[in-house]
């Protein structure tokens, strides 16, 4: 017994020994010196001879030091002892290469290849090995040969890699989807691995080649799975109609459920595609059984409709409530239905009564919460800012770390930043810089540095408090009034930060009032202004999409969105001025 334990510690000891000579010869080696690399390694090799990782480790380093017949002999002498591992065959044949020695270095890959048919076991390792040498037209033909000789065998993913480091980006998607044929589970994988390569616009390369690769898969063999990454492919490039195309049909081969379709809604929803979104959540109306997806659908479609300004939201909502009730179930219909009565009705008084009533009819703390949220802002709206800030406030401490309490927080600052209390607007949005909530983040830092960029430097004023209550007017639908407070603003501080921002909310107002010659004239002082402001790219989308949309100049449209593809090619705008300006120069898209 008792030489059996010293056997063991000698055998632990022996293991520890080699793993830190294996860690210091590693250090070496990546060090790139391979003198030092090749003493350890060669202790190592002797020591473990069946160790490939040391065998691979020494052979490359008497190469690295031009010791070539070396490793020629030590590669030589391991095939004639050991000649089933015909992997070695790759090593000896790259051992010429780096002599110069093509021709007997092919002879040596095509061994090797050729004893993938006889030892199929192999072909992984031969394949990782070529690939590994960058050897990559041998590493594809080496898994193809592995798959040949095993139906149940699937490197295509592997293959797909390899495409992708060649650049032969066609090639890369057919394995891709050849993988995904073998094995449906891979189409997540897949899905992520694609992404890398293709973009929001339809019309780049990789788009059109996965795409083609597609239908030419799903028209010689159907599945659903073509049709599940067709969606998916329009949805990345934001063509939701095309997307719902494909969830339609998929949905009417298995109409169980409706998750999917609702998703796609939303997503096109989010990305203000109304049209798309409109079909999509009228689809699912129409199919579901359950009252809660009808309820859900239906409230996306009056947010649909106060987005498009329908004439017929007022009808839409009664029609809603007589359909569905008010009660708890329908809590979300009826602070939309306050939001709809202030900010497009401006009827302030009838939203509070709607909430209060809503109030009454909620058990839930986060129903409670979302009125709450909701009642602020329209005291807001109705200039109570000190009541406003006791709803939001109670929100921050019934929910906490919630988002609806990050979005209460982002109110609380809000409504401190109109009041000119920026220094507990900045505190407030300084917690926020980390929300869950990427939007509340977003509108957090945006707020927080418009605040920071303009805020008076030895109580000099700097036009932040009068650009506040500009903000405020706006937030209140009162844009006259908000216009005349930025005049003063371009009047008395003319050639300081906040020039730029007050020319820009200026001419949206202006938009909003239809004064679309005063809109251009502010757009185009921004453009001519600071080459290197912050809102330049802003100011030619805002006058693309007044030419495009309001105007009726495509020309002049086209103009300053080809302004943002060649200068501004950093412009959170850019794939869509890029998708405009195609389908106005008439493009087929």
């Amino acid at each position: 017994m008792k030489k059996y334990i010293l056997f063991l510690v000698l055998l632990a000891s022996h293991f520890g020994y080699a793993q830190n000579d294996y860690l210091l010869g590693e250090n070496y080696f990546r060090g790139g010196e391979y003198e030092k690399a090749t003493t350890v390694f060669k202790k190592l090799y002797d020591n473990s001879p069946f160790n490939t990782t040391y065998l691979q480790r020494l052979i490359t380093c008497y190469q690295e030091t031009n010791q070539f017949v070396r490793a020629e002999e030590l590669l030589k002498t391991k095939i004639q002892s050991n000649p089933s591992q015909v992997f070695l065959y790759v090593y000896l044949g790259y051992n010429y290469e780096r002599q110069q020695q093509k021709e007997t270095a092919t002879v040596y890959y095509e061994k090797a290849l050729s004893e993938i048919d006889k030892k199929s076991n192999y072909s992984g390792i031969i394949a990782a090995i070529f690939k590994n040498y960058s050897l990559l037209d041998y590493a594809i033909t080496a898994y193809e040969k592995a798959m040949a000789n095993n139906p149940k065998a699937n490197y295509n993913f592997q293959i797909a890699q390899i495409y992708a480091e060649k650049g032969a980006f066609k090639k890369m998607f057919q394995s891709y989807i050849e993988l995904i044929d073998k094995n449906p589970d891979y189409l997540k994988n897949v899905q992520r691995y694609a992404s890398r390569y293709l973009t929001e616009d339809p019309e780049d390369k990789n788009n059109i080649l996965f795409r083609k690769t597609l239908l030419r898969k799903s028209a010689s063999n159907p599945k659903d799975v073509w049709n599940l990454l067709l969606s998916w492919l329009f949805a990345q490039q934001k063509e939701y109609g095309k997307a719902f195309i494909q969830e339609r049909a998929l949905y009417q081969r298995n109409p169980e459920n409706l998750s999917q379709v609702f998703l796609l809604g939303k997503i096109a929803f989010e990305n203000a595609d109304y049209d798309a979104a409109s079909q999509i959540f009228t689809f699912v109306n129409d199919e579901a059984s359950l009252q809660e997806e009808k309820f859900e659908a239906n409230l996306f479609l009056v947010h649909i409709s106060i987005k498009t300004k329908s004439d017929q939201t007022e009808n839409l909502f009664r029609t809603l409530f007589t359909a569905f009730g008010k009660n708890e179930a329908t809590i979300k219909l009826q602070v939309l239905y306050a939001d709809y009565l202030t900010f497009q009705k401006n009827n302030a008084p009838k939203a509070i009564e709607v909430l209060k009533e809503a109030l009454d009819f909620s058990n839930s703390k986060f129903d409670k919460a979302r009125i709450k949220l909701k009642l602020g802002e329209v005291l807001v709206f109705t200039g109570k800012n000190n009541k406003a800030l006791i709803y939001f406030s109670q929100v921050q401490t019934q929910l906490k770390n919630h988002p609806l309490a990050q979005k209460a927080t982002f109110k609380v600052a809000q409504t401190s930043y109109f009041k000119g209390d920026f220094t507990w607007a900045k505190a407030q949005l300084k917690i926020l810089k980390s929300a869950t909530t990427q939007l509340i983040a977003n509108d957090a830092v945006d707020l927080f540095l418009t605040i920071t960029d303009n805020e008076p430097v030895d109580s000099i004023p700097s036009g932040l408090t009068a650009y506040a209550k500009a903000e405020l007017l706006a937030f209140q639908k009162k844009d006259q009034e908000a216009v005349d407070v930025l005049k003063n603003i371009l009047e008395n501080f003319k050639g300081q930060p906040i020039e730029d921002e007050a020319l820009f909310k200026q001419a949206t107002l202006f938009v909003k009032l239809q004064a679309f010659e005063n809109a251009i004239v502010n757009f185009k002082k921004i453009i001519q202004g600071n080459p290197e402001g912050i809102l330049r790219d802003d100011a030619h989308y805002a006058l693309a999409e007044l030419y495009h949309n309001q105007l009726n100049n495509p020309e002049k449209a086209s103009e300053h969105y080809q302004k943002i593809i060649f200068d501004f090619a950093s412009s959170i705008y850019l794939v869509d001025a890029r998708k405009k300006f195609r389908e106005l120069r008439g493009d087929t898209l």
